[in-house]
């Protein structure tokens, strides 16, 4: 059976106990060219419809798309699909793993939004060019899972980090757990507005992580502060309306975030990490920003 973590009282481990897994060397990006606010998914897409300044956006992608390669990933490009406009937030599709034995696989997310349900199969045919094994969620059990929106590893450990309550359901982290053979510390997300896990906290290296407290409930903080060492609380403001948390640390070091999150930038300097901003303002409009637009990959 799967380890499931709801407490800190189910806890009976440190991160240190838990096993090494490298880092990711690849990134799969989506192009934008259909990006645009079609309808209206989530509370931050309200008001937006048409809204979006296409070349803007593309600008935004391709700075966004030189730093990765940049800081020395390889970057694989995917087209974008005609009649899936969100289909740029590649992070969402689906839960990709290594296993101790180096055998690469993945799991297959089934979106909550009828709206984005095509953009898997796209997602699923560029794994199985790299040799992934595929699997898929039975969807009379789990009916809701979006990937790394919500399951989120622990910085070169073999830890999960599941939200839940919005995009993806608690019992589907049960079978995540078993089919990876990874502990999942699962947390309850209590705020519409950060509706993914990934708007909510940031895993910046073994030891640190960025949050919006409000965003989750008492037993989660509980669990977030006793396995980092650092936790880096972000304001309604920078957290909301900048998506601060919606950052991605490439390798422990260099973080790539959204421009004018003053507050947590110094925060970050101060333990030492690297700051890149970015443009996501486009992106924004739809309910994403730096984290959501990428997939790392081994």
């Amino acid at each position: 059976m799967g380890q499931v973590i709801t407490s800190v009282e189910d806890l009976n481990f440190d991160i240190d106990q838990i096993e090494d897994m490298p880092a990711p060397a690849k990134v799969l990006l989506v192009k934008p060219t259909y990006f645009s606010v079609d309808y209206v998914i989530n509370p931050h897409m309200k008001g937006n419809i048409g809204g979006v300044d296409k070349l803007a956006a593309q600008n935004e992608w391709e700075h966004l798309k030189s730093a990765y390669e940049e800081v020395g990933l390889y970057v694989h490009e995917l087209e974008g699909e005609r009649g899936y406009p969100d289909m740029v937030f590649c992070a969402n599709q689906s839960l990709p793993n290594i296993t101790s034995d180096g055998k690469k696989q993945v799991i297959m997310s089934v979106m909550h939004a009828d709206e984005r349900k095509g953009e898997v199969p796209f997602i699923q045919e560029e794994y199985e060019k790299s040799s992934y094994e595929i699997v898929h969620l039975d969807e009379n059990k789990f009916d809701n899972f979006e990937g790394m929106g919500d399951a989120l590893w622990h910085f070169k450990k073999r830890l999960i980090w599941g939200g839940y309550g919005y995009r993806s359901s608690k019992e589907v982290y049960e079978h995540i757990s078993d089919v990876f053979g990874t502990p999942i510390i699962a947390l309850e997300l209590i705020d519409e507005r950060f509706y993914h896990l990934d708007t909510c906290l940031c895993v910046l290296d073994t030891d640190t992580a960025m949050i919006y407290p409000k965003a989750f409930t008492n037993e989660g903080l509980e669990l977030i502060n006793r396995l980092f060492k650092h936790v880096i609380e972000v304001s309604k403001y920078e957290a909301e309306q900048l998506f601060a948390c919606n950052a991605t640390s490439v390798s422990g070091k260099n973080v790539f975030i959204q421009q004018g999150c003053v507050d947590v930038n110094h925060k970050l300097k101060d333990l030492g990490f690297k700051i890149h901003e970015f443009s996501t303002y486009e992106f924004l409009k739809s309910g994403g920003s730096v984290f959501c637009m990428k997939m790392l990959l081994w």
